[in-house]
């Protein structure tokens, strides 16, 4: 009874005129909050019924109308638990602190982004992607020639095993690339990687300090990589996250037409070049 006609009475009231203490109320409204599987339940379907958009709060909400008093913490928790986030509710990539290569190397590349030989120049950028509830990574090889991804790799950690995946993954004849051109970053900075560049006599060339602008192909290429594969899909698993990212790669470079290539794919593009050439 007080239930159902809080919204219109005060819960002090009604106790007051039944001569039920609040102790007792609020101790019958605890114990039904004690049922933590119908609980859980109850939030997942309040939740899909507002199409993934309800947040705490509202789920607080919903859930008292139905007679259950829950704190918005313990309703977080529980989405938490369940995986369910509200579409209003951006996961925040925070950045791991790491120190800059300092190496003396210079700008070999120098910005010259249009080549007219493949895999000439290749550059190479790393992407955060959200897999579970955890940030997962991406690196991609891309030949400036026409911007073909040619490498790719995906894991959990952002170090320089998941940049040698990559390189390895590149099928052709490595030693017709001339120069790998990459930002700062310490996953671009190991021995393993310098064996690799030295074995096939690959130059090396890295943007200059804080200037983003020197690796702007490969910035750019993330940008759609994000907009068009990360930002609408949600991966449960490595696995799956391997699986879409292979089907995305293939899409890109046989299909996707690019306005810098005359509206071509990357493969139309060289297929169509390597014609001309001879």
């Amino acid at each position: 009874m007080i239930q159902n006609n809080r919204h219109k009475y005060s819960v002090s009231a009604m106790c007051d005129v039944l001569q039920l203490p609040r102790s007792t109320y609020y101790y019958e409204a605890k114990v039904k909050e004690a049922n933590e599987d119908e609980l859980e339940d109850l939030i997942r379907k309040i939740f899909y019924e507002s199409r993934q958009n309800y947040g705490t709060r509202k789920i607080k909400i919903e859930l008292k109308k139905r007679d259950w008093i829950v704190s918005r913490r313990r309703i977080g928790r529980i989405m938490n638990e369940l995986g369910l986030v509200s579409k209003y509710t951006i996961a925040q990539f925070k950045p791991s602190k790491s120190s800059c290569n300092e190496s003396e190397q210079a700008n070999e590349l120098n910005r010259e982004f249009h080549q007219d030989q493949k895999l000439k120049v290749v550059v190479s950028d790393l992407t955060y992607v959200r897999v579970g509830q955890k940030w997962h990574y991406i690196c991609v090889f891309v030949d400036l020639f026409n911007r073909e991804i040619i490498g790719y790799s995906a894991g959990p950690r952002k170090d320089a095993r998941l940049v040698y995946r990559a390189f390895s993954s590149i099928k052709g004849n490595l030693h017709d690339i001339e120069l790998f051109h990459t930002d700062r970053g310490n996953e671009f900075k190991n021995k393993l990687i310098d064996e690799a560049l030295e074995t096939f006599q690959i130059k090396r060339s890295l943007s200059f300090k804080g200037s983003p602008y020197d690796n702007a192909v490969a910035e750019a290429m993330f940008k759609v990589i994000k907009t068009e594969f990360v930002y609408h899909a949600h991966f449960e698993s490595q696995a799956q996250l391997n699986i879409e990212l292979f089907d995305y790669v293939h899409w890109y470079n046989n299909i996707r037409i690019h306005g810098t290539l005359g509206y071509l794919s990357p493969i139309e593009y060289k297929s169509m070049n390597l014609k001309i050439a001879v």
